[in-house]
């Protein structure tokens, strides 16, 4: 009986190895913003659609399935967003996603009285922090980007100086 278990915990050791093996580590993906362009909203909310650029710097296909996203300025919450976005990214390619986000007046007026102190020549800080889903075993792709916008070229083209 003893023997007969030794053989089972053996071949069930074997089989995860083997198992292991099959997940190979990878590069993890590159996720950029690529745009935000403004879209109608309701009531009191601003509305966007951020395009997201997707690379898979690996051999293997990746498929995803969602994506939810944050922004912050001027370390304070803006808006949000998910999408239901689903696909493959293929080995060495890259793809466009678009995630629509809010904000709220609310996130606008605390975003207004906060950049009332600010120095338009030192910029405003941003962050943007998200998720892409991976459907099965694999975890969640999280991504984050920051750096500092310009306010004086953040209005419509023909506003620019």
């Amino acid at each position: 009986m003893f023997a007969l278990l030794r053989r089972v915990a053996l071949f069930a050791l074997c089989l995860s190895l083997n198992a292991c093996a099959l997940f190979s580590p990878r590069d993890p993906l590159i996720v950029q913003v690529a745009g935000l362009e403004p879209v109608a909203g309701a009531g009191l909310e601003w509305r966007a659609q951020v395009r997201l650029r997707l690379q898979n710097p690996n051999r293997d296909p990746v498929e995803y399935s969602g994506i939810a996203l944050t922004l912050e300025v001027n370390g304070q919450p803006l808006a949000s967003g998910v999408s239901p976005a689903q696909g493959t990214l293929g080995g060495y390619s890259e793809a466009v996603v678009t995630v629509p986000v809010s904000v709220s007046a609310f996130s606008v007026l605390r975003q207004a009285l906060g950049l009332a102190d600010l120095n338009p020549s030192e910029g405003v800080p941003y962050r943007l922090d998200g998720k892409l889903d991976t459907p099965g075993l694999s975890r969640a792709v999280r991504f984050s980007e920051s750096g500092r916008l310009n306010p004086m070229t953040l209005g419509p083209p023909a506003n620019r100086r």
